[in-house]
Order: C-alpha cells, then structure tokens, then sequence
C-alpha cells in the first residue's frame, strides 16, 4: 500500500498558547506511541516468521523437513514431538488456545479425527494438487505426504516364503500358535482391523483379533522397532509390520546382521493396506501463511525428496521422486484399494475392537 501523502495544513483556528513543559510532555507521549507502534510492527513481522509443528513422525526425518524449510523460507520452526495419538489429544483439549501451527502425522486416522471435530483449515489447492486427490482428506483439510504398506515379517531361517499365508485372516488360524509376535497399540496396526472389518465386518474382525492374541502367546510387544527386532532374533516367527521398520533395521545392522524378510500379500487383500503420513493446518493456527508454506513445501519436490532418500523408508507421494533405493517401486505394491483414507476414518472402530478383544 503507498504512503498517503498530506498537503500543507490549512489554518482552522487561532493560534494557542501551551507552556514548555506540556508541550514536551504531549511530544515525549507522541514518540513512546509512535515507537510502540514501530516496535509492534516490528513484532508482528518477526511472529509471522515462525511456526510451531506438532510433529507425530519419525524424528530424523522431520527435522531434515524442517531444516531445509527454513533455509528456504527464513521461517523458525519449533517441534514438539510424540506419539500422534499423544498430540491429537493435546490439541482438543488445547481448542483454539493451541500454540500449534501444523500437525504431520504417520497415518491417516489422527487427521481424520480432527477434521470431524473441524479444528483443521482447508489446504490450499496448490498443494492438494501435487499428489493423489484420493490419498488425501476427501474434504480437503489435511494433505497427504508419504505412503507404506503393511506386510509380513519373516525369519528366513525358520520360515520358506512358499509357507507364508497370501491373506492376513490365515495368522489367527491355529497353525501359527506360538510363531506370531503382534504390536497392537501401535497406530499403524489400527487401519489392518478397520480393513478386516470394512470387508468382513465387525464380528469376523473381533475373531480375527481374538485369534491372533491367541497365536501370540504373550509374544505382544510395545512397539514395531520390537516387533521386528524379535522377528530378526528368531524369538517369534512372523509379525504383522508396516514395511519401513524392517528396511530401518536393515540400516542398523547393515544386510548381513538381517535374518528376517518381508513378504507381501495377495494383491488387494484386506489387511494389505496403504498407510498415508498427512499433515494439517489448524484452523486455529496462530500463524496460517506460515503453516500453508510448510504443507506446500512437504509436497514439494525438494520436500519429497528428502522423504526419498531419508532412512525412514517411506514412499514419496508426489509424482516423478523416486523412493529410497531398494525399495521396489511404488507401482509394484497393490494393497486393497478399498481401503480408502475415508473408510479407514479415525480410528475410533479399531480401537473399539482392540478393547473388546482386551488387546487396547
């Protein structure tokens, strides 16, 4: 906007008369006003260049987003990680008090719970289009970033691929009693029920859970990185995983310490599904520029690559980037493709089934 320019002030009224004093003291109130002014300005400008990120994703990872977004923009970013279902329920009960800008999650559900509670913005359309229309919030309210699948976990030296089951249904059958580890308050095992449910409905999902607690014989572990490392030991046979933490591991231990493999199932079976990373911006955001700049630059080819090549080993969504090398391409995998992000919804279902089967 330009600067208004003021002519030569006319002369309304005679000319006045004020002691010295009064004069300096209205002159002394005038400046502190104009340099509060100045110095709120000021302010304004340096608050609109940061930006708060609850960040439910792999630290490493976010932290390289992050720093090159802010080399790139020269806005600050502070992140306050934990699990996404820990900082889900932060933000309802924070409302519109939260300090949050953005919220980047590992799956889908957490992002559908806030968009039905419509505490998130819509994403600008830029940046919707930059990957799969239906990867992302039906409503348009939080934008996805990264993908990987659920898979089977296998100790090669105890298991032969031509054993594995095609369907994840077959690991509550009896044979697999005392083989299978499972991780079930893990977010990412939650969408495997609501797809076993979706397609065979609740009480066939419940059966299922049942007979994997079973199987497990108390082979039930806190976490994915567990899950795997136990698998890799040849403590227990196979466990449902998504397929990253397996390639994470081999990073640690390089290709010769792995004596585990993964193993894909019947090309669109339930239970095989696409697990979607997003990010959101909250209607509430104190900075909402500065927070659709950081869900455009998670989609943007710089951002996506460094999704490639870190050692979380998730798929990049954006079209043209390459995964990380080893991964077969993203074109090979064929989870179901009903199990769209609306019909895996919040999570509310599986975690209804998880307490019913006493795994929650």
């Amino acid at each position: 906007m330009m600067a208004r320019r003021f002519g030569k002030p006319r002369r309304m009224a005679p000319r006045w008369w004020a002691p010295r004093w009064l004069i300096l003291s209205l002159a002394g109130s005038v400046l502190a006003g104009l340099l509060a002014a100045c110095g709120a300005g000021a302010a304004a400008s340096d608050s609109a260049n940061v930006l708060t990120l609850y960040n439910g994703q792999h630290e490493q990872t976010t932290q390289a987003l992050v720093a090159a977004f802010e080399k790139k923009t020269g806005i600050k970013v502070t992140i306050r990680s934990d699990d996404e279902d820990v900082l889900v329920a932060q933000i309802e009960q924070e409302g519109s008090r939260s300090p949050a800008d953005v919220i980047y999650t590992e799956n889908s559900p957490p992002l559908e719970r806030l968009q039905f509670k419509h505490l998130l913005a819509p994403v600008a359309h830029s940046t919707l289009a930059t990957v799969p229309a239906k990867d992302s919030s039906a409503a348009g309210d939080w934008v996805a970033v990264s993908g990987r699948v659920s898979v089977l976990a296998y100790n090669t030296s105890k298991l032969k691929p031509a054993q594995l089951p095609s369907s994840v249904l077959a690991l509550a059958s009896p044979q697999w009693r005392g083989k299978i580890g499972i991780a079930p308050q893990e977010t990412d095992f939650q969408p495997i029920i609501t797809s076993i449910a979706h397609t065979y409905g609740k009480a066939t999902a419940l059966h299922w859970l049942a007979g994997l607690k079973a199987n497990a014989e108390g082979n039930v572990y806190p976490d994915n990185e567990t899950l795997v490392a136990k698998i890799n030991s040849g403590q227990v046979e196979v466990g449902l995983i998504n397929h990253y933490y397996w390639w994470r591991l081999r990073a640690q231990t390089g290709a010769s310490g792995m004596h585990s493999a993964l193993h894909y199932f019947a090309a669109g079976s339930p239970g095989y599904v696409l697990d979607i990373s997003g990010a959101a911006a909250l209607a509430s955001a104190p900075h909402k520029a500065a927070a659709q700049k950081f869900l455009a630059f998670l989609d943007s080819p710089q951002g996506q690559r460094i999704i490639s090549s870190s050692d979380s080993y998730e798929y990049p969504l954006r079209a043209g980037i390459p995964p990380h090398a080893g991964l077969p391409p993203f074109a090979s995998l064929h989870p179901d493709p009903a199990d769209t992000v609306t019909v895996l919804g919040d999570g509310a279902l599986a975690l209804s089934l998880l307490q019913q089967a006493q795994l929650g």
